[in-house]
C-alpha cells in the first residue's frame, strides 16, 4: 500500500472562534481500510466533510490523487467527486423522500454516466441494491416505506454505485442488527481487496479491528495516536486509547493493554474536556492519570515512538513501556 491516494496536512476547521480540527495530517493509500476512532463530539464527522470539502477548512491542504481538493477551482471539484463518495451516519436523512430508491441510487449515474441508457442504469442499480442485501423489487419504494437498517444500505448502494476510489463510512453500521453489520462488513473487505479506499468512522471497536489496516484516534479535534491495527489493540500508547480500549468489555487483549503497571488508576472516558484546555498544553490532562506538570504548558507532538505508530503524549516511552514508569 505505497501508492498515497489521499494526503491531509495541517487541516484546521474554525466553528466561529473554536478551532473543532486542529493541525489534523494523514495518508490513506489506495486498498487501505484507515478507521477513525474517538468519543462522540471529537471532530470525526466534521474531519469527514472537511476532507470532502462540504465546510471549509479554515488552513491546510487535502491532496486525492495530487489534486488539492480545497484550492482547486468548483468545475475540478466537481470531477474529483466521482471517485470519493460518503455514506452518511443518518441513513434516513440523507435520502430525499420525494424520490423512489431506484431515483436515489440511480442518480449518481445520471450525472456522471449520462451517455447509459435507461434500461442498463436499472440494471446496475438492482444489481447494487443486491449485492447490499437488499430486493431488486424494492427499487419502486420510497425512503419512508424501509427502516432504519434498510435505509442505510441504500445509501451505502448510492456511494457505491460508481464505484468511487475512496468511500469515507460515517457509523455505517450503528443503525444495523449484526447479521447485516457482518453483510456490510464483508463487503467492504470485498470493496478494499478491489483497490477500494476506505476512511472507517466508528464507535464499534471489535468491527474497527476486523476490517482495519491502520486506526486513528481523535481526542479534541487532534489525532493522539496512529497505529498499526493490531498493535494500537495490543499495545495502545496514549492514555486516551488505554481508556477507550479499557471501557469496551470483553475485548481481546484490551484489558491487559489498557491496565499499564503505572501509578493511579486509568480514567474513564466520560465527558470530553473543557474549551479552555484547548488554549495550552495537553486537552486531556485533566482526565490523565499519568500528567505531569509540562502537559499544563507544553503540546505533546506526534511523534513515531516505533515503526508506523505515532502518539502525541509527553510519556509516550513510558506507556509504551510500562515498567519504564518510576514507582
Amino acid at each position: 500500500m505505497n501508492n498515497i491516494l489521499l494526503r491531509v496536512r495541517d487541516l484546521r476547521v474554525d466553528f466561529g472562534a473554536h478551532a473543532v480540527i486542529r493541525g489534523v495530517s494523514f495518508d490513506l493509500c489506495s486498498g487501505e481500510t484507515l478507521s477513525l476512532v474517538g468519543e462522540s463530539g471529537s471532530g470525526k464527522s466534521t474531519l469527514a466533510r472537511a476532507i470532502l470539502r462540504l465546510l471549509q477548512p479554515a488552513q491546510g491542504s487535502v491532496e486525492f490523487l495530487g489534486v488539492d481538493l480545497l484550492t482547486c477551482p468548483p468545475a475540478v471539484l466537481r470531477a474529483q467527486r466521482r471517485g470519493l463518495q460518503i455514506v452518511f451516519q443518518d441513513p434516513l436523512a440523507s435520502l430525499d423522500p420525494r424520490m423512489t430508491v431506484g431515483e436515489s441510487i440511480g442518480e449518481p449515474l445520471k450525472i456522471f454516466e449520462p451517455g447509459l441508457n435507461a434500461g442498463a442504469r436499472q440494471l446496475r442499480v438492482r444489481d447494487m441494491l443486491e449485492r447490499v442485501g437488499l430486493s431488486p423489487g424494492m427499487t419502486g419504494r420510497y425512503p419512508h416505506e424501509f427502516s432504519g437498517g434498510q435505509c442505510q444500505r441504500i445509501g451505502i448502494a448510492r456511494a457505491m454505485i460508481l464505484s468511487p476510489k475512496l468511500l469515507i463510512c460515517d457509523e455505517i453500521v450503528s443503525s444495523l442488527d449484526v447479521s447485516i453489520q457482518g453483510q456490510i462488513v464483508n463487503l467492504l473487505l470485498d470493496l478494499r481487496d478491489a483497490g477500494m479506499a476506505v476512511l472507517f468512522i466508528s464507535h464499534n471497536l471489535a468491527v474497527v479491528r476486523h476490517l482495519s489496516h491502520r486506526v486513528l484516534v481523535m481526542y479534541l479535534g487532534k489525532l493522539v495516536e496512529i497505529a498499526p491495527c493490531d498493535a494500537l489493540f495490543e499495545s495502545p500508547v496514549h492514555p486516551y486509547t488505554q481508556a477507550l480500549l479499557a471501557a469496551v468489555p470483553h475485548m481481546p487483549h484490551a484489558t491487559a493493554a489498557a491496565a499499564p503497571a503505572a501509578p493511579g488508576e486509568l480514567a474513564a472516558p466520560g465527558e470530553l474536556a473543557a474549551p479552555d484546555l484547548m488554549a495550552s498544553g495537553c486537552a486531556f490532562r485533566d482526565r490523565c492519570p499519568y500528567a505531569l506538570p509540562v502537559c499544563e504548558t507544553s503540546e505533546p507532538p506526534l511523534l513515531e515512538i516505533a515503526p508506523g505508530h505515532w502518539a502525541a503524549c509527553h510519556r509516550s516511552q513510558e506507556t509504551l513501556n510500562p515498567l519504564s514508569f518510576p514507582a
